[in-house]
């Protein structure tokens, strides 16, 4: 996905987006200076780094993530996404998030990852910045250099998000936790949250070959009754094909996911030689669009 050059106010903009985790208050750079960023400040007295690969450190020290993606695993997710596999998902969704935000609007990428969905969305809306949210610092070193309009910090999803409300014209949210009340809060008035889900269709051929986490039928549910406290549900569509896996690209799709978590690299290397040399799967996505209560 090629960047585009990004306008001399990213930087600036987002800072109207961006909150104090402590007090909620305004961040500042310190001396005033946006070029080169190192740290930023609230009238309080609350800092923050600016790490050397560009994401911004608001998780403070004695905070959990445990579950945060490692360094192995988010190898593992660039290189299977550099591949391509997911790109008719990435397009899908980029063009969703088109027709829902203003061309100069602001995107919150919740569970941001590597900001692969995030790139996405902001090279089809040229003016648009985008912030991506996510525990894993191993992730946001991707995010934060993944288009020149995109910044990255780090933040538990779970946690109430350090944007100011109303302030986000799209919230997106690809396979990550969902915090239905700050998405909520975080909207702008016609703003809208599209949710990516898998189906239980989903890798179904690997999940025969390899002992994987299967998605449960009521996931979907499960989804619905989550947000339906704050956002009613405008549509949903389906976006599936098949893609053809290599040994490698199944070793990096196993090993990037939940399933990693409960499958040794030996047993995946074992696994994975089993297979054909070519095995087609089927990925199996829903694209669901959602407007705040």
């Amino acid at each position: 996905m090629p960047n585009t050059p990004a306008p001399p106010d990213v930087w600036r903009r987002l800072l109207d987006v961006l909150t104090c985790p402590l007090c909620a208050g305004r961040l500042e750079p310190p001396d005033g200076s946006l070029s080169p960023l190192r740290s930023l400040r609230c009238a309080e007295g609350h800092a923050f780094d600016v790490a050397r690969q560009g994401y911004i450190a608001l998780l403070t020290g004695n905070t959990h993530t445990a579950n945060a993606d490692n360094a192995a695993m988010v190898e593992a997710r660039s290189s299977f996404l550099g591949s391509g596999h997911y790109a008719p998902l990435a397009e899908a969704l980029a063009g969703t998030v088109a027709e829902l935000c203003p061309p100069d609007g602001t995107v919150l990428d919740a569970g941001a990852g590597t900001g692969y969905y995030l790139a996405a969305a902001l090279d089809a809306l040229p003016e648009a910045v985008g912030l991506g949210l996510d525990a894993s610092k191993f992730a946001l070193r991707r995010a934060a250099r993944a288009h020149s309009r995109a910044r990255a910090a780090t933040w538990d999803v779970w946690k109430p998000l350090p944007v100011r409300g109303g302030s986000a014209d799209v919230v997106i949210n690809v396979f990550a936790p969902r915090n239905g009340p700050e998405f909520q809060r975080v909207l702008r008035s016609g703003g809208a949250l599209v949710v990516v889900t898998p189906t239980p269709r989903h890798l179904a051929e690997l999940q025969r070959h390899l002992d994987m986490l299967s998605v449960d039928a009521a996931k979907e549910d499960r989804l619905h009754r989550t947000l339906s406290g704050h956002f009613l549900r405008d549509r949903t569509e389906l976006r599936e094909y098949t893609v053809i896996l290599t040994a490698r690209d199944v070793a990096s799709l196993v090993a990037m996911g939940p399933s990693a978590h409960h499958l040794g690299p030996e047993e995946v290397r074992r696994s994975v030689a089993l297979l054909d040399t070519s095995l087609p799967v089927t990925a199996s996505f829903l694209v669901s669009v959602y407007r705040p209560r």
